[in-house]
């Protein structure tokens, strides 16, 4: 692994190594052991979108693992006044040991990988979202020890958190289904992948129209905000499209007895989910906001340290 930019480029003993690594350092910042791992190395942050979550944790993770975060937003470097990814990724490729960018155009990511010598870690594009998927992984991994033939359903928008769910959850034998109104699913080539590769691993992967018949029998439930950034101007229509796809409790109640909740936040309760189940107790939305630090931080370490972390592997 020498980027993370799109989970479907992950092999299994990718992902066995990352979250191992992440139970790790998770279980031992917690006892208050420091860890060095990129003691003297700089992360460039480049942010062409507004973060809570994604500036937070891999600031703190980079800082807990020894390095220095430097935050560039596009106002800040020269990336958002014209100048091309070509001599950005050279440039920066010459003064710091790795890039996570967080943007609105997908191909970015892959030119940056492409003409830098660093590792690139895809913070967000409007396609993928492979860092939050990796945290949601790994949470429904601490909470039901495994995930090899679990059935994750996700409702809503087929957005970038629905497409690299549907990567993720292919790439580990997971089945999954994804329920949205026509016309706003998920990306024909994204399914694509993932049902070739969930044909591989013998899993299955359901599209359709129907929550109802995503969440039935459900292990895990999923949803995200109906009207991402950039999405303003069509809230109207959105909120009215959607309203058949909440996650309410006649719903949920649809799912498995022991089915958990997750959302990558942020949530707007009273549209995509109800409070009732988004703030009850089989809800882990903010286990799965913190395991982003641990599972970013793991990430990290592997791209851009110099430890063999090949001996810290989880069993999926």
């Amino acid at each position: 692994m020498k980027h993370l930019i799109s989970l479907h480029d992950l092999e299994m003993n990718d992902f066995r190594q990352i979250f191992g690594l992440s139970a790790k350092l998770k279980k031992e910042l917690k006892k208050g052991i420091r860890h060095d791992h990129l003691k003297g190395m700089t992360l460039g942050m480049i942010f062409t979108k507004s973060s809570t979550r994604t500036r937070v944790s891999f600031e703190t993770g980079m800082y807990q693992l020894g390095g220095y975060p430097l935050f560039l937003s596009s106002a800040d470097i020269q990336l958002g006044r014209g100048e091309s990814i070509y001599d950005t990724a050279k440039v920066l490729s010459r003064y710091i040991n790795g890039i996570m960018i967080r943007t609105y155009d997908h191909n970015d990511v892959i030119q940056l990988a492409e003409y830098g010598t660093i590792p690139v870690i895809n913070g967000l594009t409007d396609l993928l979202h492979p860092c939050q998927i990796l945290a949601d992984l790994f949470t429904v991994l601490e909470h039901k020890g495994g995930l090899k033939g679990l059935r994750l359903a996700y409702v809503g928008d087929g957005n970038n958190v629905a497409n690299s769910l549907l990567h993720g959850c292919a790439r580990l034998g997971m089945d999954i289904a994804v329920a949205s109104p026509a016309g706003y699913g998920c990306s024909e080539a994204v399914i694509k992948e993932a049902e070739d590769d969930a044909a591989a691993m013998g899993s299955r992967i359901l599209v359709t129209e129907y929550p109802e018949e995503a969440v039935a029998g459900a292990d895990v439930v999923y949803t995200d905000t109906w009207v991402s950034m950039g999405q303003e101007e069509e809230k109207k229509k959105r909120l009215e499209v959607f309203k058949p796809f909440q996650v309410n409790s006649r719903l949920f109640e649809m799912a498995g007895k022991e089915a958990v909740f997750l959302h990558c936040l942020p949530a707007y309760r009273g549209f995509e989910v109800t409070a009732d189940i988004i703030d009850g107790p089989r809800s882990l939305v903010f286990d799965e906001a913190e395991n982003r630090l641990h599972v970013q931080k793991a990430v990290m370490a592997i791209l851009m340290g110099n430890q063999d972390f090949s001996g810290e592997t989880a069993d999926i």
